[in-house]
């Protein structure tokens, strides 16, 4: 049985097609919370790790996690029924074009990779690259949820590839919403950021936090990557 160990919970990484990852624990540990939410939406929740750090973060808000997979449905509904806020956490095989209700929090580690760059198995496929048959989703139909279904002081939050940025942001635009913060995250000081985390809201801030996050240096992790998951798990002092 494959089982990945937090702190708080344990996350079982067999039957979804899309496993545990560093993106995905990335998203849940650094997105803003501001302890007033009362329904956060997972959108492609695969394991439902994501659901699951925010319902360890969040202050008894309600956590759903959606995927159109089958089989990651099941294992996310495994995974919340054992863990500590069971009774505040739900999985549901739902599109993310079908959510209806409205939301504090939307998050979601979408698909990034175009058709191009096939990996191997149909499944794998679906939760790694946009525009692979129905129910497919990108970015884009996370952001066009988010116009439906934010309530109107929340927020949505996506983790992309740093070279996605301008058109992230672009297209959020367009269905009108607000950036509110940038967070790009690198792994050593020498590298570029890989990785980068928006945040948007309805209402266009007074300013946009922007923030860079360094995971390691000199072969340690940093207090800023430390501070941010040691509620969850254990790093090495070194690596």
């Amino acid at each position: 049985m494959s089982v990945f160990h937090f702190k708080q919970f344990d996350v079982r990484n067999e039957k979804s097609a899309m496993k545990v990852n560093t993106d995905g624990v990335l998203l849940g540990v650094a997105v803003t919370l501001d302890g007033n939410e009362k329904s956060i939406l997972d959108c492609g929740t695969g394991t439902g790790t994501i659901a699951l750090i925010l319902a360890q973060r969040s202050a008894g808000a309600l956590v759903t996690g959606i995927d159109v997979d089958g089989p990651s449905v099941e294992e996310a509904e495994l995974n919340f029924s054992v863990s500590p806020w069971a009774e505040r956490l739900k999985a549901e095989r739902l599109s993310v074009t079908d959510v209806a209700g409205e939301y504090d929090l939307i998050v979601s580690n979408p698909p990034y990779f175009d058709d191009s760059l096939q990996a191997s198995g149909q499944r794998r496929n679906f939760s790694r690259h946009t525009g692979v048959g129905e129910g497919s989703m990108s970015y884009r139909e996370v952001f066009l949820c988010a116009s439906r279904c934010l309530s109107a002081d929340g927020r949505v939050a996506v983790i992309l590839p740093s070279d996605q940025e301008m058109a992230a942001r672009r297209f959020a635009a367009g269905v009108d919403l607000c950036l509110s913060r940038v967070l790009r995250i690198r792994t050593t000081e020498r590298k570029v950021p890989k990785r980068i985390i928006l945040e948007f809201t309805r209402v266009r801030p007074q300013e946009i936090s922007e923030e860079l996050l360094t995971m390691i240096k000199e072969g340690r992790y940093t207090p800023e990557y430390i501070s941010l998951v040691q509620d969850f798990y254990l790093l090495p002092p070194s690596l």
